[in-house]
């Protein structure tokens, strides 16, 4: 039970504690670098796992509810207290408190936040999908909790650190953290979870080019958006990793046709 890849396994949903934590200790800055711990401790536990060949039943189990802990109900939380320091009803004092106390009188703008609760709705439903779903051994259908939890770090990180005097990136910014625009991200990138889209993995069983172009494209345009746009790279990462899936997708269907 308490071998090394489950320790891992462990730390990982503990940092998805942290990350909630420090959202609601008013340290949302510190939030995503948790979750980016987490998907560490997730990579070694998998790593580690295969390396001392200990993998079994337990692990796999463990890992879907520290999943769920990191990328399910970390992301959900922190997106929700975005939403209600966007609105413009619960943007000064302490707006945590203003929101909850404007909830339990029932107020009507004290609901819309709660559209982030779709974030850990859909991904219990698409961890338990994984666990049982067949064909997800080398690549993914519908869209892996990690890569969706990147995408809605974004914005912690984008808000604290993504500050731009050039009128273009400030009207992007006022885009990105409308409230409707982050509700219908939140809407449509949680019913990717569960959508039945196959998405690459990036496994790489050899490092050779052949069978690998996909991924190795995808890496090398994300270092490029990351050294150009710095954090707001993690938002059109995600949006790669979709595009080129759709591409491989077209690619693959297109040969089988052929014939």
């Amino acid at each position: 039970m308490f071998n090394i890849p489950n320790l891992f396994t462990a730390f990982n949903m503990l940092s998805g504690c942290a990350a909630i934590i420090l959202t609601f200790a008013g340290r949302i800055d510190l939030a995503p670098f948790a979750i980016f711990a987490g998907a560490f401790f997730d990579f070694l536990d998998g790593f580690l796992a295969r390396k001392l060949k200990v993998s079994g039943e337990m692990g796999k189990q463990l890992d879907s509810l520290a999943d769920m802990v990191t990328f399910g109900v970390a992301p959900g939380l922190i997106m929700l207290v975005m939403l209600i320091q966007v609105n413009i009803h619960f943007s000064s004092g302490r707006p945590i408190e203003a929101w909850l106390n404007s909830l339990l009188n029932m107020e009507w703008k004290a609901f819309f936040p709660l559209i982030a609760l779709l974030i850990p709705f859909f991904s219990i439903f698409r961890l338990a999908k994984f666990n049982l779903d067949t064909r997800q051994t080398e690549s993914f259908i519908g869209l892996p909790t990690p890569a969706n939890t990147l995408f809605f770090m974004s914005f912690p990180l984008v808000a604290v650190y993504g500050s731009n005097n050039s009128d273009v990136m400030s009207s992007i910014n006022d885009f990105m953290f409308h409230p409707i625009t982050m509700g219908a991200f939140i809407l449509t990138m949680s019913l990717l979870l569960v959508s039945e889209i196959p998405l690459f993995s990036l496994k790489f069983k050899t490092f050779g080019i052949k069978g690998n172009e996909t991924r190795y494209i995808f890496l090398l345009i994300s270092l490029t958006f990351i050294m150009i746009f710095k954090v707001w790279a993690l938002a059109l990462i995600v949006f790669l990793y979709l595009v080129l899936s759709i591409i491989e997708n077209f690619v693959l269907k297109t040969k089988k046709d052929e014939i």
